[in-house]
């Protein structure tokens, strides 16, 4: 990974100075002698060199010097202005090819930024297997979670298409039994309400119950109160009853108590209210 941003960097510095060594020593060449011109373009890329070498060891020990930057650019600034000033002096034919490398002293500067960058930045194998771990299995929680929201989605929707169908069915079956309510309940009404019934009826129900009302009344629909039991023969007077209580109480020895008697009395077939029943009792004993 290291060689990916150093080798260009590398290359682009070691053309930029021979670039530069060659522009120098031709454009410099004509007016002084060329060991002159050759020392001024060493110059230049002596001092590119040796700022780039001071930064490069700063950097290898986790420091960093602005005041070495600079010089550093001001050198490749220097580098790219002496090919720009060649260019725009040289023949017409060769300037623009001159100027489109007048760029690369600046741009292998760029290319050391860039690799500085990385280095600041770059993580060891181990911490790239820990983050590429995390993110797996951060997508795989992710995708488990899609998969059972997914999943209850689907099984609600089942329950609620369960749910409305059989709720369908249940209003389906009460419509029809209250439409089959509905009839009969008409057919009885009509029954009541005609007059050749009514007389029928209340011929025969007084055949059956004397003072049976005349008009026959349609079945109460719903809840009713509850009715006292009648008493299955005529009332007893209060002498038959004391006499039947004394008589049962003393049917054993020692004498019975009242739930016991009251239990047989009933059980006899006998019929009295609770309160005479407890009178006849008090009787009885006093």
């Amino acid at each position: 990974m290291n060689a990916k941003t150093v080798l260009p960097a590398v290359a682009m510095t070691a053309v930029s100075m021979v670039l530069t060594l060659a522009v120098v020593v031709m454009w410099l060449g004509t007016a002084v002698p060329w060991p002159v011109a050759l020392v001024v373009g060493l110059g230049i890329d002596g001092g590119w060199l040796a700022t780039l070498a001071y930064e490069r060891r700063l950097a290898a020990q986790g420091d960093h010097s602005n005041a070495v930057t600079g010089v550093g650019w001001l050198f490749g600034l220097v580098a790219a202005g002496v090919l720009v000033a060649h260019a725009l002096t040289a023949e017409s034919s060769a300037r623009a090819s001159w100027l489109a490398v007048a760029w690369l002293p600046v741009a292998a500067k760029a290319l050391w930024l860039v690799h500085g960058l990385w280095e600041r930045t770059a993580l060891t194998p181990a911490a790239l297997d820990a983050i590429r771990g995390i993110q797996q299995e951060a997508r795989d929680e992710a995708a488990v979670a899609r998969a059972r929201l997914r999943a209850e989605a689907i099984t609600e929707e089942t329950r609620l298409t369960a749910v409305t169908q059989a709720g369908a069915r249940v209003a389906r079956v009460q419509a029809k039994t209250a439409q089959t309510l509905s009839r009969a309940w008409s057919t009885l009404e009509t029954a009541r309400s005609g007059e050749d019934t009514g007389r029928a009826l209340t011929s025969v129900t007084n055949r059956v119950t004397p003072g049976v009302t005349p008009r026959w009344e349609l079945p109460v629909w719903g809840p009713t109160e509850p009715v006292p039991a009648l008493d299955a023969g005529p009332a007893l007077t209060d002498e038959a009853l004391d006499r039947l209580v004394d008589k049962i109480r003393h049917s054993e020895v020692p004498a019975l108590s009242y739930r016991e008697m009251a239990s047989r009395f009933r059980a006899a077939g006998h019929s009295a209210s609770e309160v005479r029943l407890r009178a006849a009792w008090k009787r009885v004993v006093a």
